[in-house]
């Protein structure tokens, strides 16, 4: 060896708390990318494991909540449902509805069931929150399929909207991940969080047009119900499978922008406080 080599520092890592609202150090995420991997599949493998039916559940859950929908809302109620059969219109919004539910519900609870790892080894905290989006996109891919089996049935063909659906689902995942970040955040120190989450995404189903569409609300309503940022998410879905009324340009606009607002602030917000995780936890 030679001297350089043998009088050269070894390589030192220094782990300190993030200093600043805006340092997100999104790189280091990547680093940690084969990790992220890791806590996907097991996420994806623990959610079926020991069950009966295993994946069957992503088709099992949908169908059920469509015959309810469609003999309440399409049989009794007489809901319209834009020109498509009521079972299609409920599907269509139930698939991105179904991702962004279960989504919110993992990511919120993310750190809390993942304190066994925060107080033995160094990840960006971030991973934690990021893992439990991956999982749901499987039963999303199955629930598509479904879908699509739904439209062949009922002799309804795809349109060029079908093209911007992965624009959707991109949507869906940054709104559970916008909304999923503050509630585990808050979670670590306020339990009551996630006693919460059920209640608030219950109310949230009925204040999104899943079961109705949201034309029927009152035009002097229809700012209110904009604020929303669901309603444009969902009324895409639907446009881009049915092909059936697009979404109103503005009430979409305000929805990809309330989503990235309360992104940009939830990343900023997860950053700041996960230094303190471990010791809460």
């Amino acid at each position: 060896m030679s001297d350089a080599m043998l009088t050269s520092p070894p390589l030192v890592t220094v782990i300190e708390p993030p200093r600043g609202w805006l340092r997100l150090n999104l790189g280091e995420v990547w680093r940690y990318r084969d990790l992220l991997s890791l806590l996907i599949w097991r996420d994806l493998s623990a959610r079926y494991r020991q069950s009966v039916v295993g994946y069957g559940w992503a088709f099992i859950k949908p169908i059920v909540s469509v015959l309810i929908f469609t003999f309440v809302f399409g049989g009794l109620a007489k809901l319209p449902s834009d020109g498509v059969p009521y079972s299609l219109f409920v599907l269509a919004a139930l698939i991105p509805w179904l991702y962004f539910s279960t989504a919110l519900s993992g990511v919120s609870t993310s750190v809390t069931s993942g304190g066994h790892l925060l107080t033995k080894v160094y990840f960006p905290r971030l991973i934690l929150p990021l893992s439990s989006l991956g999982a749901g996109l499987v039963d999303l891919a199955f629930q598509l399929v479904l879908c699509f089996g739904l439209m062949l049935w009922f002799g309804v063909t795809p349109r060029w909207p079908l093209l911007l659906l992965p624009l959707f689902i991109v949507f869906a995942i940054a709104a559970a991940l916008a909304f999923g970040l503050w509630l585990t955040a808050l979670n670590v120190r306020y339990r009551d969080v996630g006693h919460a989450v059920p209640f608030l995404l219950q109310a949230g189903m009925w204040l999104s047009p899943v079961a109705y569409s949201s034309t029927l609300v009152p035009e002097k309503w229809q700012w209110l119900y904009a604020l929303n940022p669901l309603v444009g998410m969902i009324e895409g879905f639907r446009w881009c499978l049915l092909a059936t009324t697009p979404p109103d340009p503005a009430v979409l606009c305000w929805s990809i922008a309330a989503v990235m607002l309360f992104l940009v602030g939830g990343l900023a917000f997860f950053r700041r406080q996960e230094a303190a995780f471990a010791d809460v936890i």
